[in-house]
C-alpha cells in the first residue's frame, strides 16, 4: 500500500506535524531556541568568570567588583540576546548601552583598572549575546582571544604593579635635585614604604610645604581607594 505524499502546507493548515502552542503569536515553548540561548549563556558566563576570577580577583581581591562584573555580564547578555531575537536594529540596540556612560558611582571613584575590566566584560557579553555571526569556530576564537590577551597583558604589565600616593611634605630643603637620596631615605623612614620614585609638585614657601607624588611598591594587593587624596576636606 502506497502512502500518499506529505504536503506541509496541508499539514500546517490542519495542524498536522506542528503541535506547538502559541500565545499571542509567540510559541509557548521553542526547544532549539532555548538550547541555543543556554549554550551561549554558558559560554559567556564561563569566559567572564575566567577573566574575573583568575585575572582580576587574583590580584585585587575585591569581592564587590567580582559581584558587579558577573551580574553586569549576565544582564547585558540577556538584554542583547532578547533585542537580537526581536530583530531590533544593531544601532538602536548598541545605543541603549550608551546609558552606561552616564553611570556614576557616587560612593567612590572607579579606578582605571576596574573600569577597563568592566568595559572588557561588557564587550564580551555584547558579542556573545548577539550570537554566532559566522561559525562556531569564530565564535569560540573570539572568546579565547579575549582570555589570552587579558592573560598576556596581566602577566606583562601587572607583574610589578606600583601604587602612588600624594604627600604634603614640610622639609622643602630636601626637595632639591642634589638631595634626592636624602629625600627618599626620609620618606622611607617616616612612611615605611618601599619608595621607587618621587615627583615634586607645587611648593608653598609661605608654609614651607611641598606636594610630593610618591610611587611605591605596595605590600597589599588590594588597591587603596584614597591613595591619591592630598588632604581631607573640612566640614
Amino acid at each position: 500500500m502506497n502512502m500518499p505524499d506529505y504536503d506541509p502546507e496541508i499539514a500546517r493548515e490542519f495542524m498536522v506535524g506542528d503541535q506547538s502552542i502559541e500565545v499571542l503569536d509567540v510559541p509557548f515553548f521553542d526547544g532549539p531556541s532555548l538550547w541555543r540561548m543556554l549554550i551561549l549563556f554558558g559560554v559567556n558566563m564561563l569566559v567572564c568568570w575566567i577573566i574575573t576570577h583568575f585575572f582580576y580577583y587574583r590580584k585585587s581581591r575585591r569581592r564587590d567588583y567580582y559581584f558587579t562584573y558577573m551580574l553586569f555580564s549576565m544582564a547585558i547578555f540577556f538584554i542583547l540576546y532578547q533585542l537580537q531575537n526581536m530583530k531590533v536594529e544593531v544601532g538602536i540596540a548598541l545605543g541603549l548601552f550608551g546609558i552606561f556612560s552616564m553611570i556614576r558611582y557616587r560612593t567612590e571613584q572607579l579606578p582605571i583598572r576596574e573600569m577597563t575590566y568592566l568595559f572588557v566584560l561588557i564587550g564580551i557579553s555584547i558579542i556573545n549575546g548577539a550570537g554566532m555571526a559566522t561559525s562556531y569556530v569564530s565564535f569560540v576564537a573570539v572568546n579565547v582571544i579575549f582570555i589570552l590577551l587579558v592573560w598576556i597583558l596581566e602577566a606583562v604589565g601587572m607583574s610589578n604593579r606600583n601604587a602612588q600616593k600624594i604627600i604634603t611634605y614640610e622639609k622643602i630643603e630636601l626637595v632639591k635635585p642634589d638631595r634626592r637620596e636624602e629625600l627618599l631615605a626620609d620618606l622611607h623612614q617616616r612612611t615605611g614604604l618601599e619608595i621607587v620614585k618621587v615627583q615634586v609638585g607645587s611648593i608653598d614657601f609661605l608654609k614651607d610645604t611641598a606636594l610630593l607624588k610618591v610611587t611605591y611598591i605596595p605590600d597589599d594587593p588590594e588597591p587603596n581607594d584614597i591613595d591619591m587624596v592630598a588632604k581631607f576636606k573640612g566640614k
